[in-house]
């Protein structure tokens, strides 16, 4: 029996190798795993896998080195998401051995233009399936989404406020103080809901506090979900569709300001997106002001309706007074008209009248006092 040092049969392996893939480089997709970032010395271990149907068909010990480790940099940045494990790749590879760690693959290059296509069809997947399992809820018109949420209708004053925010966050500061030192000096009452909203289980967290703001003892005029800036990564949370179906379906108007002016992220779609914790704030004080100046339009048509009511029953008074005067009894007499009086009554009834009652009959200037002696009935006016 040939035996033979284990370094000698190393030495082959290596030689072999080293034949069939020295200078050369290879494209491979791959899932992701097992990932050990060491951004101090600028390296990363990793396993590149291979799955069919859930079963693991391949798989290779990987690395990048300290001179590609800014391709890991450049693949958060672009894709806005952590590399980390469970995500599908296709990067540059060659293949190394050495006689100690055996075989690997030194990762050279991320194909970051394929991961940012496959995010943004998970992207649109989500839209899709948030549509197609929320039809009563959610739907997509004009190229927007109208959602149960982005369609409730305002109170007319906002001022009980829940917020969602991290604690010590530069989001929390830029509402407060904007709220705190809005310029009309409104008064808002804002309850906060402090949690983590960035990191793989962000997503969950907010969704347990919108569960809190239901169920809380106030009833919430609107609730400002709000976060200061970040990487890009750090908005991946508000991509879940767990996330955007409890904001969609969520029973008080729900406002975003996530930090970012130039994305928009699917739980913006759902909700009323302001862009920054301060808009969002703003938008709140500006609503306000707008319900006072529709009570000072009011309050003025109010006054200039009432003295046009004044006006024209002063006008009314005055016809009223004029059509007096012209048919008091003095304008009667001064026309040549007399006044019978009995018993110091106006006559209207000629009825009352009785043969030998004594009357007063009043002119101009003048009272005569009369005994009726005779008594006949006109109907036809031929006396006249």
């Amino acid at each position: 029996m040939d035996v033979l040092r284990l370094s000698a049969l190393v030495d082959q392996i290596q030689e072999t190798l080293q034949s069939s893939f020295e200078g050369r480089a290879y494209w491979v997709s791959a899932r992701i795993m097992n990932v050990k970032k060491y951004p101090s010395s600028r390296r990363c271990y990793l396993t590149l896998e291979e799955y069919d149907n859930k079963i693991k068909t391949a798989e290779m010990r990987s690395v990048f080195w300290a001179t590609t480790y800014i391709e890991i940099e450049k693949f958060e940045k672009s894709t806005a998401q952590v590399f980390r494990d469970g995500i599908e790749i296709i990067c540059k590879v060659k293949v190394r051995f050495h006689p100690v760690y055996g075989l690997n693959l030194d990762v050279l290059q991320i194909d970051v233009a394929h991961t940012l296509g496959t995010l943004e069809l998970e992207r649109q997947q989500t839209l899709d399936r948030l549509v197609k399992e929320n039809s009563a809820t959610i739907q997509l018109h004009d190229g927007g989404y109208v959602t149960a949420n982005n369609q409730l209708p305002l109170p007319a004053v906002i001022s009980q406020i829940a917020l969602i925010t991290a604690p010590n966050s530069d989001g929390q500061r830029d509402f407060n103080q904007e709220i705190l030192k809005n310029r009309h000096a409104y008064t808002f009452a804002v309850t906060e809901f402090l949690v983590t909203i960035q990191g793989d289980q962000a997503h969950s967290m907010i969704i347990e506090q919108l569960g809190l703001i239901e169920r809380h003892k106030i009833t919430f005029d609107a609730v400002a979900i709000v976060r200061g800036g970040g990487s890009q990564a750090d908005f991946r949370p508000f991509d879940e569709y767990e996330l955007a179906r409890s904001i969609a379906n969520f029973k008080i108007p729900v406002f975003t300001g996530i930090g970012h002016d130039r994305n928009q992220s699917i739980a913006d779609l759902m909700a009323r997106q302001q862009k920054t914790p301060t808009k969002v704030a703003a938008l709140f004080v500006e609503h306000n002001f707008a319900f006072e100046n529709k009570l000072l339009a009011l309050k003025t048509n109010l006054f200039v309706a009432i003295n046009d009511q004044i006006q024209k029953a002063r006008e009314k008074l005055d016809h009223a007074k004029r059509l007096v005067k012209i048919s008091g009894p003095q304008a009667i007499l001064n026309r040549g008209f007399a006044i019978l009086t009995l018993n110091g009554k106006i006559v209207t009834d000629p009825a009352l009248v009785k043969e030998n009652a004594e009357l007063k009959i009043l002119l101009k200037d003048t009272a005569i006092y009369s005994t009726v002696t005779k008594k006949i009935k006109d109907e036809k006016g031929n006396h006249l």
